[in-house]
């Protein structure tokens, strides 16, 4: 087994080692939380039997840690439990709310991606120009903001004063996708507009270390014009650390869509779990917590294995 070929199972391995510890600590925390379960959902006019009755029913009487290993189980199977609060399968609160999530995480990638790339090439392009000095000072306030306040900025001029866009985001199965993108929108664009400024940076940055290579020199002197060596050289021989920011965040657009879709009730996942912490529903809590975990692990892992693969030296067992 070459050298490359460990590093990425050793990284996998982390990856899967790392979300079983993260699902462990959910369910301690969990598990911490002040009162009684049972009596807050059977309310102070329940008996000790039914209370009782009502343990047993949830496993409550069971060892924690015999509890967590058979949840665990659960979810190896595919079984997240019942929801405390409406009695159905957590599986099928998760569908809807899910596809909702990844078309607003897949809408903002979709945009964000390709103009921060684009917006990094140019401010390589026009380095210390007026420009360049413009996008920085832009990206660098768009980071400043936490997406909640850009929300709001975004509802007060876009919703409330022009008129253009609605201020909550409902869609549902029945909404037509040219009605979904119209909704969606602010969310999506609240959520571009933190992420490209990160990515804009960085593939600037990866362009103008690769222009200072011995190899863009040699291209200048022979009178290359500046596009096409940003374009033809550059680019490509930095593609790997623009790839690796991009996957990061990728992870960033699906975990982060909680503040967002709070903010616009957006009914995705974000949405699903401040309802479920809200009424304690904690079969509900464990499964999102999971599922956005395991999303924000796997991008981190492939953006580890994107920078090991581009490594020439570890590539080429060297």
């Amino acid at each position: 087994m070459s050298r490359l070929q460990k590093l990425v199972i050793g990284r996998v391995s982390l990856g899967i080692l790392t979300l079983f510890v993260v699902s462990a600590l959910m369910f301690v925390g969990i598990e911490l939380l002040p009162g009684d379960l049972a009596q807050q959902i059977l309310g102070q006019s329940a008996t000790e039997s039914t209370l009782a009755a009502f343990r047993a029913e949830l496993g409550l009487d069971q060892p924690a840690h015999l509890r967590y290993f058979d949840w665990l189980g659960g979810v190896l199977r595919g079984d997240f439990g019942t929801s405390l609060a409406s009695g159905r399968e957590v599986s099928e609160l998760l569908g809807p709310r899910l596809a909702n999530t990844m078309f607003l995480a897949t809408y903002a990638a979709v945009i964000a991606a390709p103009l921060a790339v684009i917006l990094g090439l140019l401010a390589a392009l026009w380095r210390n120009t007026l420009f360049d000095r413009g996008i920085n000072l832009t990206a660098l306030s768009a980071i400043s903001m936490p997406e909640f306040f850009v929300g709001y900025v975004l509802i007060l001029f876009l919703s409330i004063k022009a008129g253009v866009f609605p201020t909550l985001a409902r869609i549902d199965s029945a909404t037509g996708l040219w009605d979904a993108l119209y909704r969606s929108f602010l969310p999506a664009l609240t959520l571009i507009l933190v992420v490209v400024a990160h990515m804009m940076r960085m593939t600037r940055a990866a362009i103008i270390n690769v222009l200072a290579s011995p190899y863009i020199e040699m291209a200048r002197l022979k009178g290359v014009p500046r596009w096409r060596i940003i374009v033809q050289h550059a680019l490509p021989n930095a593609l790997a650390p623009i790839v690796n920011v991009v996957a990061l965040n990728l992870a960033y657009l699906v975990v982060g869509v909680v503040v967002v879709e709070v903010v616009f009730s957006y009914p995705g996942l974000g949405q699903l779990l401040v309802d479920a912490v809200s009424s304690r529903d904690f079969p509900v809590v464990q499964a999102v917590g999971l599922f956005f975990a395991a999303v924000y692990i796997t991008l981190n892992v492939l953006a580890d294995i994107i920078s090991i693969m581009s490594n020439p030296r570890l590539r080429h067992g060297r």
